[in-house]
């Protein structure tokens, strides 16, 4: 019998502020409601807002995690995982990022292999930097998510990232448009930002799905895709992310 293994999505960005922390947080609470389990792993290691954004706790962090499994304290997965729902689960991000520099790349496969088995999805969130942490991230994906907003340094940035994978020969990858980050932002056509970046884009987060009074929802520890007032109001954007999550599902990982 095959071992049960769980589909592994990095959703990143090429610049800060694209909004992709909340692109996590709304795909997994989209993920949860089709009866997925889910973790969330923080590598966004020096800015890392999951587990302030969903008001859990960050004493048990990836940097404890890899450093017992460095100097062999590591007993079980569930030892470092902070829980916010009964289908969603958090490793943080190192709640003092100094310790960052201090995380050894070469564990998080194993950390990866050792949730795999627990849960139906592994949703890792990063930052834009090229270093040994996100590239070993990137490498153990089924599928990467790039975070942009319609935004001149953002496409110049995409454009870089697309010839880089093309002189990989890696596919595994799809571009989403986030006009709902800023929706005065809308400088580029989907025409003009397919010929910039030399790439489709594969998803479009509208406008209409910028949410005003976004910061009370971060103080009560929301996730915007399942308020139910939110799904009501915003059944469009709602449908996108079911769309997007469908289609993670059926990744069969392409390099």
């Amino acid at each position: 019998m095959a071992i049960h293994k769980a589909k592994t999505f990095t959703i990143t960005s090429v610049k800060g502020g694209s909004g992709k922390t909340t692109t996590i947080l709304n795909l997994a609470g989209i993920f949860s409601l089709m009866d997925k389990r889910v973790l969330i792993i923080d590598l966004d290691l020096y800015t890392g807002a999951v587990a302030a954004t969903l008001n859990i706790s960050n004493d048990n962090d990836i940097y404890k995690l890899i450093d017992d499994l460095n100097n062999n304290r590591f007993d079980k997965i569930e030892d470092y995982i902070s829980t916010y729902n009964d289908m969603i689960d958090v490793i943080p991000a190192p709640k003092d990022p100094r310790l960052a520099n201090k995380i050894n790349s070469k564990y998080l496969s194993v950390v990866i292999n050792r949730a795999s088995t627990k849960y139906d999805v592994i949703l890792i969130d990063t930052n834009h930097l090229l270093n040994e942490i996100n590239l070993v991230t990137l490498d153990a994906s089924d599928e990467i998510l790039y975070i942009i907003n319609n935004d001149p340094i953002d496409l110049k940035n995409m454009k870089s990232m697309v010839s880089i994978f093309r002189d990989m020969d890696k596919i595994n990858y799809k571009i989403i448009l986030n006009n709902s980050k800023d929706r005065l932002r809308n400088y580029f056509s989907k025409h003009d930002i397919k010929n910039i970046v030399k790439d489709n884009v594969d998803y479009i987060l509208p406008a209409e799905f910028y949410i005003k009074n976004f910061d009370k929802y971060v103080l009560d520890g929301e996730i915007l895709t399942l308020n139910k007032r939110i799904r009501a109001v915003n059944k469009k954007t709602i449908k996108i992310f079911e769309l997007i999550a469908k289609s993670l599902l059926k990744t069969n990982r392409g390099e």
